[in-house]
């Protein structure tokens, strides 16, 4: 109980002592990207490199996605509406791990859910499901700092193929490209947290030692702000 007292009293007084001296402490990273970029894939790598905690999003659980991407027309307000309950109540969970102990690595933000509603839902379904998303955004904490991973569309294709999902097969190339158009437009606008974004479309940090470090030390670096990074091409 002791050890535990004086182990938890050391951690505070750096937390506190970091603080007063304004520099930045990474708690909570967000690792973002639109469908097929590797984010769960780096966040895993990320939470063992780093002694970490790390909460997914497993997206195969919603009972619409299958049927969405076969007649997005008909199931894109279900999916919509379930992935925003769900993506709300993950975001909750965070409350209950202790990341002043270990970071929590995550693979999703509660906002992503806003880009894809506007990907997928008509002009009245959009309103009515941005009223719901307003009241839910109220109660959500901006993490410490976002890792946003762009990538070309035709590498999120090849990507996609790669994991071979199979309720991914029905992808429409054109909806990717959507997505991402709208990935990277929300965060050139991004200002809630620190926001480090790297291109990785040239790069394999899941299976290439050097490309997973080189992005480990850029996370290491950033403290605030925007940064941009563009790794050298590790690809053959």
């Amino acid at each position: 109980m002791l050890i535990d007292f004086v182990f938890l009293y050391i951690q505070v007084y750096i937390f506190l002592t970091l603080f007063e001296k304004g520099i930045a402490i990474n708690n909570h990273i967000v690792i973002e990207g639109p469908l097929g970029v590797g984010k769960s894939s780096f966040v895993k790598k990320l939470a063992q490199h780093m002694n970490g905690q790390e909460l997914l999003e497993h997206t195969e659980d919603n009972p619409y996605l299958t049927r969405f991407y076969k007649n997005p027309k008909h199931y894109r307000f279900q999916i919509q509406m379930f992935f925003l309950i769900r993506r709300y109540q993950h975001s909750l969970e965070l409350d209950k791990l202790d990341p002043l102990k270990r970071p929590v690595f995550t693979d999703f933000m509660f906002d992503k859910d806003r880009i894809y509603a506007k990907a997928n839902l008509d002009e009245s379904e959009y309103y009515l499901y941005d009223q719901m998303f307003q009241i839910l955004k109220k109660k959500i904490k901006p993490p410490d700092l976002v890792v946003f991973l762009q990538a070309k569309t035709e590498v999120l294709v090849e990507r996609i193929k790669k994991r071979n999902r199979d309720y991914e097969k029905s992808i429409n190339v054109k909806y990717l490209d959507k997505v991402n158009r709208l990935f990277n437009d929300y965060f050139f606008h991004y200002t809630d947290s620190p926001l480090l974004v790297i291109n990785a479309s040239e790069i394999d940090f899941v299976n290439v030692k050097e490309d997973f470090e080189d992005l480990v030390n850029e996370i290491n670096r950033i403290k605030s702000g925007v940064q941009y990074y563009v790794p050298a091409s590790s690809r053959k």
